[in-house]
């Protein structure tokens, strides 16, 4: 599910112009992220690391679906947080309630990196779902 909140502030966001990479830890996978396939949203806001992840098979957990309503999506940016959005008061509320947190922690539903540089994304150990369902 993809989507806004109605009753939070919209996040100043920045789509990036040029390819950029991400490096998910501790999978260490990375992922070319093509600005011509953000403009369809699967999950959280156009360009998010959520929505990339998604698209790209890294599982993030995200109980609200996307739209800043919990701390399920938390993540830590070690690298490359000077290229994202600056969180908003919404979602600085919203990563209290996040175990674990880094001075770099966001809400992947939220933050929208504008492709200026890479980044590495870690995901915490307790927001890696093992079991998936099979159709």
């Amino acid at each position: 599910m993809a989507g806004t909140n109605p009753y939070i502030e919209s996040p100043d966001t920045n789509l990036p112009q040029n390819p950029y990479k991400i490096q998910f830890l501790p999978e260490d996978v990375t992922i070319l992220v093509d600005p011509a396939q953000l403009k369809e949203v699967v999950a959280g806001l156009a360009g998010s690391i959520l929505d990339i992840a998604e698209k790209n098979g890294i599982e993030i957990d995200h109980s609200c679906g996307g739209v800043c309503a919990c701390s399920t999506c938390h993540v830590i940016v070690r690298q490359g947080e000077n290229s994202c959005n600056e969180a908003t008061e919404d979602e600085e509320d919203m990563l209290e309630l996040a175990p674990g947190l880094h001075p770099n922690s966001r809400l992947a539903c939220q933050c929208v990196p504008d492709g200026t540089q890479d980044l590495i994304v870690e995901i915490p150990g307790w927001n890696r779902n093992l079991v998936k369902e099979v159709h």
